[in-house]
């Protein structure tokens, strides 16, 4: 029996977004992505390797899952196996602190911190940048959540290209506010409905033409510190994301009426002076790009038509955490 590792990952929200894959294997994106990690959300994952099992078992909030959801940690678990040579199956026991499947990255923060864990628990101790790599074959996103602050998913053009990187620790007053219109599981998964828009969209070019454009810009008013740049480039990509799903066949969207009233407050508060921008990633949700030092205005605005416990404030998320090693994840 090994040693139970366990990981602290934070999830992301992607400013430019990643939309539709070019290799359904390796999960190589269409386009490069920029996300910033959020401090309010996470996953918590431990690892063992266990020759007494059987097969992987999975464990999600004090929940036994069933055999699909074991099958998508399990690709995850035989990367880091084959590298280390191990053929002993995992038990794997994870707490979400994000609402699952939901549209709030929990995929993002729950593959990435198994990855983390399995990275450990294999005794593999694979770099950071590596690491992405085997995070990207269980969830695009979770790629991003290696890192805190802004990160660059650089999409490359094969397996050990593909990864993530540190733009900045975004330090500089930037937080975000998340307006939890719906919770529950989305009727259309960030999978298939990215399918669908790659296949069926006409909308789709353009996009991925005008994204490689704002990722170049949103970089700059990062190098900056340009807030305001920063804002408008993230909403306008954003918006532009949701348009290729509404052009699909047939179409589709993930907003919800609440979804747009959140989007007109965000309005409002900018044309009473105070500097903030949404974004929607494939879900309800909608989250709000801000000064962290106006945040809690901005909070007590939105709770005049949203439930207070579904406005929720974030800082700049770190990078992983071994958490059972005192909080240093060692490379």
């Amino acid at each position: 029996m090994g040693k139970e590792r366990k990981v602290r990952a934070y999830t992301n929200i992607a400013l430019i977004k990643y939309w539709g894959k070019k290799d359904e294997t390796l999960f190589l994106p269409m386009n490069s992505s920029l996300s910033l990690t959020l401090d309010s959300f996470y996953t918590e994952t431990a690892v063992r390797f266990d020759g007494s099992l059987e097969r992987d078992e999975f464990w999600l909030n004090d929940v036994q899952q069933e055999e699909k959801a074991v099958q998508k940690i399990s690709r995850v678990l035989d990367l880091f196996r084959e590298t280390a040579g191990i053929t002993e199956p995992a038990y794997v026991t994870s707490t979400n602190f994000v609402p699952t499947a939901a549209g709030l990255a929990s995929s993002a923060s729950g593959l990435a911190a198994l990855a983390g864990a399995a990275n450990l628990a294999s005794g593999l101790h694979l770099d950071k940048r590596t690491l992405s790599t085997y995070a990207r074959r269980g969830s695009g996103s979770a790629t991003r959540s290696i890192y805190g602050g802004f990160v660059e998913w650089q999409m490359g053009t094969n397996n050990d290209d593909s990864y993530a990187v540190k733009i900045d620790d975004a330090d500089w007053d930037i937080g975000m506010v998340t307006v939890i219109v719906n919770s529950k599981e989305k009727a259309v998964s960030s999978r298939a409905g990215m399918k669908n828009t790659v296949l069926t969209s006409p909308f789709y070019p353009s996009w991925l033409e005008s994204t490689a454009k704002d990722l170049t810009e949103i970089k700059s008013a990062i190098r900056e510190q340009d807030f305001q740049k920063l804002g408008e480039i993230t909403e306008s990509n954003g918006m532009k994301m949701h348009a290729t799903v509404l052009g699909a066949t047939p179409p589709f969207s993930y907003w919800e009426p609440d979804s747009i009233v959140a989007m007109h407050m965000v309005r409002e508060l900018r044309q009473q002076g105070i500097p903030c921008y949404f974004t929607m990633d494939a879900g309800p949700n909608v989250k709000v790009l801000c000064r962290l030092s106006d945040s809690q205005k901005i909070q007590s605005y939105l709770t005049t038509y949203f439930s207070p416990e579904k406005v929720i404030i974030s800082g700049p998320g770190k990078d992983i955490e071994d958490i059972t090693n005192e909080g240093v994840y060692h490379d």
